[in-house]
């Protein structure tokens, strides 16, 4: 069998595991092991590992991550994840699909903080979509908002993702983030101005703004 064959038969296995619900980092580290044995041989693969265990984590830049993590598991105890919502739906709740844009506008705030979109969509979600479902927004509208402001989490520094992006690349990990603000903001507005036109199209899917400023 050729390596590429190897290949493509061990990513299809990966699939299989995740699919499975095998955890991520199994799903991963166990065909990449079978393929190193079948390539190179067990000593070659254990020699690999005894270093590049120890060379991922000392590497020092990467000690931020877990840190701005920390930051943001501190945001959500401490409430902030509901003052930046009700911040941005004080903003924009007299508007027809107010909410639905202030859950974008509070997506990026909080994306601003803990750098993780995944911890952005499921915090702020947890705050947003039971109000939103409480007056009347269709659920196609609140998951699709808050889904679509969770990436905000990717583009807003801290990311984590653009930080690992510029230690691969050994790029400057300031100007990285410096250069991702400008996509953030235009994205931001052009979900504002999608939920906007949104709900001149399906009046239905969202409350008048006077009747959500009435509790």
């Amino acid at each position: 069998m050729s390596t590429m064959m190897i290949g493509i038969s061990l990513f299809a296995f990966m699939l299989v595991l995740m699919a499975i619900r095998t955890p991520i980092a199994i799903a991963m580290f166990v065909p990449g092991a079978v393929g190193y044995i079948v390539l190179s041989g067990w000593d070659p693969l254990l020699a690999h590992l005894r270093g590049a265990v120890y060379g991922r984590v000392s590497v020092y830049d990467l000690s931020v991550i877990p840190l701005f993590m920390l930051m943001g598991a501190f945001a959500v105890n401490g409430g902030l994840s509901k003052a930046l919502f009700d911040f941005a739906n004080a903003l924009l709740g007299r508007f027809k699909g107010g909410m639905a844009m202030a859950g974008i506008l509070a997506c990026a705030a909080f994306g601003a903080i803990s750098g993780s979109t995944v911890a952005t969509t499921a915090t702020i979600a947890q705050v947003a979509y039971p109000e939103m479902r409480r007056i009347n927004y269709s659920g196609r509208l609140a998951t699709a908002a808050l889904a679509t402001g969770g990436t905000m989490g990717v583009l807003l520094p801290p990311s984590v993702t653009l930080m690992v992006y510029a230690i691969l690349t050994e790029q400057n990990i300031t100007k990285t983030f410096l250069a991702a603000y400008v996509p953030a903001f235009l994205a931001a507005a052009g979900y504002i101005a999608a939920i906007a036109i949104y709900v001149r199209l399906k009046p239905d899917h969202a409350p008048d703004g006077e009747g959500r400023q009435r509790r």
